[in-house]
């Protein structure tokens, strides 16, 4: 099993930046492709990133290409996503999760992902 435990969230202005962090527990983490996904009130839960297990292939959303980057460092056990020029339609709170089944196919659903954290508050004021 995977536990995951989110961390950088906050209150930023528009046009600011944040990092966000995923830490992982267990040896296995590095086979597993991890994603980002978030969920505004009211709204359904939505995929933001992901990336492979050995951080060779990302994906993103339209919404945030060219501002968001996800990374791994797999030696801290850490997935990261950097968010810049922010924008208040980001706000929500983001969760990082783990695709179990080793699909070569990086995942965009988040009924793909067996294992979440807990989750972390990203609030973008205008």
């Amino acid at each position: 099993q995977v536990q995951l435990v989110e961390s950088g969230g906050g209150l930023v202005q528009a046009g600011g930046s944040l990092r966000l962090s995923c830490a992982a527990s267990g040896r296995t983490f590095s086979y597993y492709v991890t994603g980002w996904f978030r969920q505004a009130p009211g709204k359904e839960r939505e995929f933001v990133a992901a990336i492979s297990g050995s951080g060779s292939r990302t994906t993103s959303a339209d919404s945030v290409k060219g501002r968001f980057t996800i990374s791994r460092d797999n030696a801290k056990n850490t997935v990261d996503l950097q968010m810049n020029s922010l924008k208040p339609e980001d706000t929500a709170v983001y969760y990082c999760a783990v695709d179990r089944t080793l699909s070569v196919i990086i995942a965009t659903r988040s009924v793909e992902y067996e294992y979440w954290g807990q989750g972390t508050q990203v609030t973008v004021s205008s």
